[in-house]
């Protein structure tokens, strides 16, 4: 079993910066092929960005160029620092886990472990 919690969400003006922290549990983190999804309200959770410990890194269309997507595995811990922000990125941010690693990444069953979801408000 894996636990994630994340951190980092609020209130923030477009055109401002926030970075999300997710925080897992287990002793094979590097392992992990972990992911960033979001969801706003009337709308399926979709993905955002992916990183492994290799340094692959993928990030959606809409997010390109303004998110980074980061992992430091002596911590546990894996980051979204989010630039220039705006309205249409407000949503609930949702990190999550696939302890196997797979190369399949774009969709919610890529995943095994989610977290419980940080709110991000970007107001205009």
């Amino acid at each position: 079993q894996v636990q994630l919690v994340e951190s980092g969400g609020g209130l923030v003006q477009a055109g401002g910066s926030l970075r999300l922290s997710c925080a897992a549990s287990g002793r094979t983190f590097s392992r992990y092929k972990m992911g960033w999804f979001r969801q706003a309200p009337g709308e399926e959770r979709g993905f955002i960005a992916v990183a492994w410990s290799s340094g692959n890194r993928f990030y959606a269309d809409s997010v390109k160029g303004r998110f980074t997507i980061s992992r430091d595995n002596a911590k546990n811990t894996v980051y979204l620092q989010m630039n220039s922000l705006k309205p249409e990125d407000t949503a609930v941010y949702y990190c999550a886990a696939d302890p196997v690693g797979s190369g399949r990444y774009t969709v919610a069953d890529d995943y095994d472990y989610w977290g419980q979801g940080t709110q991000v408000t970007v107001s205009s």
